[in-house]
């Protein structure tokens, strides 16, 4: 039986979107869970959109995620190279092969008489133009022209691209592993482009070259590959290559959130002002800004019915119906790069510094997230177990893991279970590492703290945040002085009379003699027993006297944490400010 040989491939073209990181994880489950070979391809042929440090971010994308490549640039491996731009000669033997065997032709059509040929075809009231059996003998090519005329073209190195000739009337089925039979009539399918005019092979060509010479068993790629696998078999079958054609398995895409996952009563004005802002810049409608806030607050008025609120009324007039076309297109679809700021969530898995602050990203990595966290969120982005199971490690999830467990439907984006999800994974985190992380954080602040003060913060911590940084910001007082006060609760909860029995209180807590949690929750339960007094009356005060606010762990863990004089000092201080506070 031949050894499985899965291959990610990506073009250098910028950041890698999450969507290619599920890819790849897939890719690499598939392989590990059958002992075959995982290997990265980068499919850098376009050179128009190549960008400088593309390749890299994609290596160290992987990295960061564990789904190392075995074979690949800079790793090696027997089917070398592993760049298509490293590869064109071998392009060039099996485009010629193709050109010999006539499944492939040459077209000199300039771009002024192809447009020419659409308007041709736009003026005689059909749909559009495609370069077809119907049309090629229309055109400018070495089908329509005679020999001599494409021997002298050639002669004189007139641009031509070369393209595959679709044979006509036949059918073509691909049993994809995830959609089952998908059928093509040929006589649908267009004759693409195989090989630029500049030399360098298309997608399609390069892509059926590389997989069959690098022996690749299985092509895992997003369904918006599906209508061009026709071309793709039809192509292996001309190479005489279709009985060692991979196996097809095509991803459901990854779908934007639910507008009612971040439209929300609270959220509906920042929301309405971001949306009618973008629409402002990407419209040349004469309408104002106002207006558009008008029919975007009232799309957004009951945040769980927004889709029947796009639906276009019978009244809408063109400004209306165009605004609500931009909703649904940004609201709706399939998950894009700009989506990630316009929501704020990451759509990448480590930052990218582009040339402009517009084509800049923020990374899950640099957010906080844990990689082992991030995997286990994208793997339910197409893939179900079966069982209620929802957290795998990556050896459970390689064992769990097959295609016939992929769904056909979109996948929604859901940012808040991916934060569910690395909140499961800190907890379950040893607080050592943890204590590591936040010293590395806390000397970028120009902040400094002992292992074992630090280690304490992450066990007190962990279960309160969902990333590793949010303990530096919601914690900020276990580091440093209290910066602000939760006013209108010491407004509540501060009277004039209560400086007296909280200066008791501070001077009890400063006679204890062992400054533990325990000791200390004690004492506090036993001076408010003696001086008859609720609760209400004095946690609240006493947590705001060390903290500044009422939200956080234990009041007896963080006291306990700061030491005794450090508690008994922010009492003090405290105390005063409250008091400012009630007079004002």
């Amino acid at each position: 039986m031949t050894k499985m040989r899965v291959r990610f491939a990506p073009s250098p073209t910028g950041a890698l979107h999450i969507g290619g990181v599920r890819t790849a994880l897939y890719d690499y489950l598939l392989a590990k869970k059958h002992g075959g070979t995982f290997v990265l391809r980068i499919e850098d042929t376009d050179q128009k959109r190549y960008v400088e440090g593309a390749e890299d971010y994609i290596v160290n994308a992987l990295k960061w995620c564990g789904l190392e490549p075995d074979e690949g640039p800079g790793i090696g491996g027997d089917f070398g190279p592993y760049r298509q731009s490293e590869r064109k000669d071998i392009y060039q033997k099996y485009m010629q092969q193709l050109l010999d065997n006539e499944h492939a032709y040459y077209a000199f059509d300039t771009a002024e008489e192809l447009d020419a040929m659409r308007e041709k075809v736009k003026a005689e009231g059909k749909h559009s133009f495609q370069y077809d059996a119907s049309t090629r003998m229309m055109m400018r090519n070495s089908l329509s022209l005679s020999e001599e005329d494409v021997k002298v073209l050639l002669e004189n190195e007139t641009p031509y691209t070369i393209r595959f000739k679709m044979p006509e009337n036949q059918e073509v089925t691909v049993n994809d592993l995830i959609r089952e039979e998908v059928t093509f009539q040929t006589n649908e399918l267009d004759d693409k482009v195989l090989m630029k005019s500049g030399g360098l092979p298309t997608y399609h060509l390069a892509n059926i070259v590389d997989d069959h010479l690098m022996e690749i068993t299985h092509v895992i790629r997003g369904e918006e590959w599906l209508p061009s696998t026709g071309l793709h078999v039809m192509m292996y079958r001309c190479f005489g290559w279709e009985d060692s054609m991979p196996k097809f398995a095509h991803l459901p895409l990854i779908l934007k959130p639910a507008p009612n996952t971040y439209v929300t009563k609270r959220t509906k004005d920042q929301f309405t002002e971001s949306f009618a802002a973008e629409f402002m810049k990407s419209t040349d409608l004469e309408i104002s800004l106002e207006d558009v806030k008008k029919i975007v607050a009232q799309v957004f008025s009951n945040p769980k019915d927004i889709q029947s609120q796009l639906k276009v009324g019978k009244n809408d007039d063109g400004k209306k119906k165009a605004v609500k076309a931009f909703l649904k297109s940004a609201m709706y679809g399939k998950l894009s790069k700009r989506d990630g700021d316009r929501l704020g969530f990451p759509v990448f898995p480590l930052s990218w510094e582009g040339k402009s602050e517009a084509d800049s990203f923020v990374g899950f990595k640099e957010i906080g997230f844990d990689a082992k966290a991030v995997n286990n969120f994208l793997v339910f982005l197409g893939w179900n177990p079966g069982t209620e199971q929802e957290m795998f490690s990556m050896k459970e999830m390689i064992n769990a893991f097959s295609l016939e467990r992929v769904g056909k439907s979109g996948a929604k984006f859901d940012y808040e279970k991916a934060r569910w999800f690395n909140q499961q994974y800190l907890m379950n985190k040893d607080d050592e590492k943890i204590a590591e992380e936040l010293g590395v954080l806390l000397s970028e602040k120009g902040l400094g703290a002992n292992e074992a003060f630090l280690e304490k913060v992450a066990a007190m911590m962990k279960e309160r945040v969902h990333f590793i940084p949010e303990i530096l910001e919601s914690g900020y007082y276990l580091f440093e002085p209290i910066k602000s006060y939760d006013d209108k609760t010491i407004q509540k909860r501060w009277k004039p009379e209560s400086r007296e029995k909280m200066n008791l209180l501070a001077a009890t807590i400063k006679g204890i003699m062992s400054f533990d949690a325990i000791t200390i929750e004690s004492a506090v339960k036993q001076f408010m027993e003696e001086q008859e007094l609720g609760f209400g009356e004095v946690l609240p005060i006493l947590r705001l006297a060390v903290s500044g606010t009422t939200m956080g762990p234990s009041v007896f863990d963080i006291m306990a944490l700061l030491g005794h004089e450090e508690t008994v000092n922010r009492m003090t201080a405290s105390y005063k400010y409250f008091d400012g506070v009630i007079v004002e």
